[in-house]
C-alpha cells in the first residue's frame, strides 16, 4: 500500500520501507511534484514541474489549485479540451502511481490519500473517484491534520491530548484542532482562509518591486512578470538566512535592481500575518479551548518554513511548535505510515478522523421585541464545528392564539439575520385548533457525513409531523440510499436524557444522593446537574465524554474517595 499527499500546490507519494516512511523522488530528483496540469501548443498534456514552469507564461493553458473545486461541476477549458477537477486530480495521481511502481517494481493497487479536514462527503467521494480512474482497487482517505499528527507519532501516545495543526500551503491556510481522547482521534474545530498562502508572501515582494520601478501589472508581459516573480520568490526563500537580499532582473530591455531587508520584509508581511491570527482564534473559541490547554502544535505546509511566518506563530501561541519533519512532507509521511498500520492491522478504526459540520444550520424565526415581533432572525440548531453525524431538536412556539400553521425556512451561515445567510429550503406544518402559546413545535435537524440534512417538524400534542430532506448535491444518492443512511442515525434521534444507559447512570447517582448527607449529598447533586446539562447539548462526542467523566465520579464515590 502506498501513501499519497494530494496537495493543492504540491503532491507526493511514498512507501513504507525498512521500518520507516520513504518518500519517492520524481524524474527530476524531487520528492514534491507540483499539482499543476498544462497543455502545450501541440495539444500534449503536461503534468507537474514542466506545467508549473508555464503557469505564468501560459496561464490560459495551465491549470492549478483545482483541488479547491473537487466535488463541484467546474470545467477547465483549454483549446478543444475540457477537464473536470476529478480528471485533473486523476492525472496527478496517475503520475504519482507510475512513479511508485517504477520505484517498487510492483503494481500498486492500494493507496491511502490525504484530504483536507474540511472536505465533505462529496469532495471525498470525488477524490476516491479520481483514484479509481487511475486503477487503485482499494482507497483509504486520511485527513491532512491527522496524517501530520501520525507522522509525529501522536497516535502512539497513551494520554489524552489536544493537538493544534497549523497548515500554511502555497494557496490556502487551514487550522485544525484535534483531540486524542481514549484512543480516539477526532476533529474538535476547523477554520481557515482559502485566499491566504505562501504565494501571497511572494506577491507582496513582487508588488513592492514593481511599485519601486513604476511598473504596471496590466501592461507588463507574462514573460517579464514570470521573471520578476521567480527572482522575488528566490529572495523570499533566502531572507531567512540573510538580512539583505539584492536581485537583478531584466524587464523588457532594462536591467532593474532591487534590495530588500529582513526588516522590510517583516513590515510588508504584517497584514498577511494578522490574517493568520483570526482562524487560530476562531478554532480556539469554537472549541472553548485555551492555548494553555494545547499539548502539541504542529506546523505543516511549505510556507511555514518562512522564518517570518514561523516567528509570528511562535509569538502568537507562546511556544515553539513541532517542526522536526519537513512541513512539505509531514502529511505524506503520515499517509505512508497510516497505510503500513492498516496493512499490519495496527491502526484501529477509531483513529480515523471524525468529520465536523463546517457551517451553522438553523431556521428563520420571529424574535419578540418591545413593540411586537421581528421576522428574519437566524436561530441556529446545529452549530458549526459540531461533530457529525448529529441529530438535534429545538422547540418553537406560536406568536398569536389563532395561528393556523407554522412555516420554517432553513438556512446555513453565521450571520444573525437570515438575509445574510444561504437559504437551503423551507417546510411548513398545520397547527391544531386551540394550540397554546406554551405548546411547542419541535424542529429536529439530523445531519450526516453525506451532507444530507433531514428536517422533521412535530406537533407533540397531536403527534402530527412533516419531513424535508435537503441534499448538498441533489440526485447523487437515490431516495432508497438516503433512507438507508438516515436509518443508521436512529439512535441519535433519541435524546441523550432518554437513553437507557444515561437514565441508568442518573438513577444510580440519585440512589447515592438518597443514601448520603451533608457535603457528599451536595456534591452528588452538583455532578448530576452538570451531567444533565451536558446531555442537553445533544452532541454525541460531548455526551460520550461527559458519560465517561460521570462514571469515573460515581466509581470514586463508591470507593469512598469523597469524604
Amino acid at each position: 500500500m502506498i501513501g499519497i499527499d494530494l496537495g493543492t500546490s504540491n503532491s507526493l507519494v511514498g512507501v513504507f520501507s525498512e521500518n520507516e516512511a520513504e518518500l519517492i523522488k520524481n524524474e527530476f530528483g524531487n520528492v514534491l511534484t507540483p499539482s499543476v496540469v498544462g497543455v502545450d501548443d501541440n495539444g500534449e498534456v503536461l503534468i507537474g514541474e514542466i506545467a508549473k514552469q508555464r503557469l505564468i507564461t501560459h496561464p490560459t493553458k495551465t491549470m492549478a489549485a483545482f483541488k479547491r473545486f473537487m466535488g463541484t461541476e467546474k470545467k477547465y477549458e483549454v483549446n478543444d479540451l475540457s477537464f473536470t477537477p476529478v480528471e485533473l486530480s486523476y492525472l496527478i495521481l496517475k503520475k504519482l502511481r507510475e512513479q511508485a511502481q517504477r520505484h517498487t517494481d510492483e503494481k500498486c493497487i492500494e493507496a491511502v490519500i490525504s484530504v483536507p479536514a474540511y472536505f465533505n462527503a462529496i469532495q471525498r467521494e470525488a477524490t476516491i473517484e479520481a483514484a479509481k480512474l487511475v486503477g487503485f482497487e482499494k482507497v483509504n482517505l486520511i485527513s491532512e491534520p491527522t496524517a501530520a499528527a501520525i507522522a509525529y507519532g501522536i497516535h502512539r501516545k497513551q494520554e489524552d491530548a489536544y493537538i493544534l495543526v497549523v497548515d500554511l500551503g502555497g494557496g490556502t491556510f487551514d487550522v485544525s484542532l484535534l483531540e486524542l481522547f481514549e484512543g480516539v482521534m477526532q476533529v474538535e474545530a476547523i477554520a481557515g482562509d482559502n485566499q491566504l498562502g505562501g504565494e501571497d508572501f511572494t506577491r507582496i515582494i513582487v508588488k513592492d518591486f514593481m511599485e519601486m520601478h513604476g511598473i504596471k501589472e496590466k501592461i507588463i508581459s507574462a514573460g517579464d512578470y514570470a521573471a520578476i516573480w521567480n527572482k522575488c520568490e528566490n529572495a523570499k526563500c533566502h531572507l531567512s538566512k540573510e538580512n539583505i537580499i539584492k536581485i537583478k532582473c531584466v524587464v523588457g530591455e532594462a536591467q532593474l535592481e532591487y534590495e530588500i531587508s529582513l526588516e522590510k520584509y517583516k513590515g510588508l508581511c504584517e497584514p498577511l500575518l494578522k490574517r493568520m491570527r483570526k482562524p487560530i482564534a476562531k478554532v480556539l473559541n469554537d472549541s472553548e479551548i485555551s492555548l494553555k490547554e494545547i499539548d502539541q502544535i504542529i506546523l505543516i505546509g511549505g510556507a511555514t518554513r518562512d522564518e517570518v511566518v514561523r516567528g509570528y506563530i511562535n509569538r502568537l501561541v507562546g511556544r515553539f511548535p513541532y517542526t522536526k519533519i519537513n512541513p512539505d512532507e509531514a502529511v505524506g509521511v503520515g499517509a505512508v505510515i497510516q497505510g503500513e498500520l492498516k496493512e499490519s492491522k495496527e491502526m484501529l478504526e477509531e483513529l480515523i478522523l471524525t468529520d465536523v459540520c463546517g457551517y451553522t444550520l438553523g431556521v428563520d424565526m420571529a424574535e419578540k421585541t418591545s413593540t411586537g415581533y421581528r421576522d428574519g432572525v437566524f436561530s441556529p440548531i446545529i452549530e458549526r464545528n459540531t461533530t457529525i453525524p448529529v441529530s438535534k431538536i429545538s422547540n418553537y412556539y406560536i406568536t398569536h392564539k389563532k395561528q393556523q400553521w407554522m412555516h420554517f425556512a432553513i438556512y446555513q451561515g453565521e450571520n444573525r439575520l437570515v438575509q445574510d445567510n444561504i437559504k437551503l429550503g423551507e417546510i411548513k406544518i398545520d397547527l391544531p385548533k386551540g394550540i397554546k402559546e406554551s405548546d411547542p413545535v419541535e424542529v429536529r435537524f439530523t445531519y450526516n457525513e453525506d451532507s444530507i440534512l433531514e428536517v422533521i417538524l412535530t406537533v407533540p400534542i397531536t403527534k402530527a409531523s412533516k419531513r424535508l430532506i435537503i441534499e448538498k448535491a441533489p440526485g447523487r444518492l437515490t431516495a432508497e440510499q438516503i433512507e438507508q443512511r438516515l436509518k443508521k442515525l436512529e439512535k441519535l434521534k433519541i435524546h441523550p436524557l432518554d437513553r437507557a444507559e444515561t437514565r441508568l447512570l442518573i438513577a444510580r447517582a440519585e440512589k447515592m444522593y438518597v443514601e448520603s448527607l451533608g457535603e457528599r449529598r451536595e456534591y452528588i447533586q452538583h455532578i448530576i446537574r452538570n451531567y444533565e446539562d451536558e446531555l442537553k447539548k445533544q452532541e454525541e462526542i460531548v455526551v460520550r465524554k461527559a458519560t465517561a467523566e460521570f462514571i469515573k465520579q460515581l466509581n470514586e464515590l463508591d470507593k469512598g474517595a469523597f469524604s
